[in-house]
């Protein structure tokens, strides 16, 4: 149990190294990554509560957020690199479905991130064309 703890201590700690040097060499992209998931969280939040989304989409976003909030996890977050992933997958799948669903704008008027991440997810997501 002794050594468990020991491991997951470095983990945290060169995790919280990373974004300290993401933080203090001022890289935008590396920013925005850091900040993806919540900027994903608020964005699901928006969603869910937005009476323009189609029903079935805010029964997927309340599944998702619910998921991405659950401590319970396929792969456990303690996993370098593999730990995110389930999160990860489920939210790319579930944006996926919301941009083929719901109009562009509305997505864009709920995310905080960058515009040009927002750019990025929705061309990644398949997207319909304005």
């Amino acid at each position: 149990m002794t050594s468990l703890l020991i491991v997951l201590g470095i983990l945290a700690v060169v995790w919280l190294a990373m974004v300290v040097v993401v933080l203090v060499t001022g890289r935008r992209v590396g920013r925005e990554l850091l900040a993806l998931l919540p900027n994903l969280l608020r964005l699901f939040r928006g969603l869910l509560l937005d009476p323009r989304v189609p029903r079935s989409s805010r029964l997927l976003l309340l599944v998702a957020v619910a998921w991405l909030a659950s401590p319970i996890d396929l792969i456990p977050e303690f996993i370098p690199m593999a730990g995110p992933l389930d999160d990860a997958i489920v939210a790319a799948l579930v944006l996926r479905h919301l941009v083929r669903t719901t109009d562009p704008a509305v997505v864009a008027e709920h995310w905080r991130g960058a515009p040009a991440t927002l750019d990025r997810l929705l061309r990644l997501a398949g997207a319909p064309r304005a």
